[in-house]
């Protein structure tokens, strides 16, 4: 049998680390220890190689990896699903899904049918029966959403998303039956793989679609072409709720793109850009909410752009090569950056030679 790439991922085995000597079964969500550790779901590089799996933060010490695999390229967007299983989606154009149970499981490999690539993010329905996740039509660029199985991760369907390039997609709050996807609008070709074409003629769009049928219901578009869609999340507040985006800026002219925002906000109605006093570098890495608005990690500015839930500035917290973001259970942000994590309120954690790649979730 010839060595592909697709036969070595395969053959994987799992590297853990000690865990307490406990074993975790796929049939049992990992009973992580109750001291002062946070647990995260997160891919990673380190010596050359891609990982995904759980790592460990603890005040004063530096990060440590509590198991891994390898994986044959970079992962984009890593999550927890309600069972507490990780599913891991490769960075786009991908082909593959990854799914662990725990550090002592098999892990769950799926490769992306004949004339498709995943775009780097897949969730899991409400109920658990279902994983959906954002796709690329090979022959005529069309954006997908998938619809696949929970358990085996096979294609059951797909609904175009009325746009090209959809990235991050989420749950509807105000409405279980919907799902909102950000299409970025960028132009790619399969023989050219992440190399982008025609940005004068980019449709960035935020679209929402019916769960049962995915009939598109909604959307909405930025004045500036411009501003690509790429990442989602929901602030709650008294009043209402809020959607934040965080832009990527493709301007032909590098000062237009140091000065283009990172953060839109969807209202209900309206899809508006927030404005910032400061060059941002047009460029949102990741996006979390918080129970005052939002926080958009921007890796080429060096910090983390925080606003409030209408996009009011609020102020910026220096991080070199910010990126990924997640909430802990107190709901305070843990963001990663190279070589430095930070935690909210300002206390730092050491990552040295491991860096994190677009995004991490928290895991207990």
């Amino acid at each position: 049998m010839p060595i592909t790439r697709r036969r070595v991922v395969q053959c994987a085995a799992w590297a853990p680390l000690a865990w307490h000597s406990a074993r975790v079964h796929a049939a049992t969500p990992a009973p992580w220890p109750s001291d002062d550790r946070t647990v995260l779901a997160a891919a990673w590089q380190i010596d050359d190689r891609h990982r995904v799996g759980w790592l460990a933060l603890q005040p004063g010490r530096p990060v440590a990896e509590i198991a891994a695999i390898d994986v044959p390229t970079r992962a984009h967007h890593v999550g927890i699903d309600a069972s507490g299983r990780l599913l891991a989606t490769a960075r786009r154009p991908g082909d593959w899904l990854l799914r662990l149970a725990g550090p002592n499981s098999a892990p769950q490999w799926h490769w992306i049918e004949a004339g498709r690539t995943f775009n780097g993010h897949a969730i899991t329905s409400p109920d658990g029966r279902r994983v959906f996740s954002t796709e690329t039509d090979l022959d005529n660029g069309a954006g997908l959403v998938g619809v696949r199985d929970a358990t085996t991760l096979a294609k059951l369907d797909e609904w175009p998303t009325a746009g090209i390039d959809p990235h991050q997609l989420l749950w509807d709050p105000r409405s279980p039956n919907d799902l909102l996807v950000a299409n970025g609008g960028i132009s790619t070709r399969p023989e050219t793989g992440r190399a982008k074409h025609a940005l004068a003629h980019m449709d960035s769009s935020l679209a929402r679609l019916n769960l049962r049928s995915g009939e598109l219901t909604g959307q909405w578009r930025l004045s500036d072409s411009r501003l690509s869609l790429r990442h989602l999340a929901w602030q709650r507040q008294a009043g209402g709720t809020q959607l934040g985006v965080a832009l990527q800026a493709q301007h032909a002219a590098a000062d237009a793109r140091a000065a283009a925002p990172v953060l839109a906000i969807l209202n209900g109605r309206e899809l508006n850009v927030a404005s910032a006093p400061m060059p941002l570098a047009g460029y949102g890495g990741d996006i979390a909410s918080t129970a005052d608005g939002f926080v958009v990690s921007c890796p080429r500015a060096g910090g983390l752009a925080r606003f409030d839930s209408e996009g009011g500035w609020r102020g910026f917290d220096a991080l070199p090569q910010a990126c990924a973001l997640t909430l802990n259970a107190q709901e305070q942000v843990l963001a990663a950056g190279q070589p430095r994590g930070r935690w909210a309120g300002g206390q730092g954690f050491e990552l040295g030679p491991l860096r994190v790649d677009n995004h991490w979730s928290w895991a207990g």
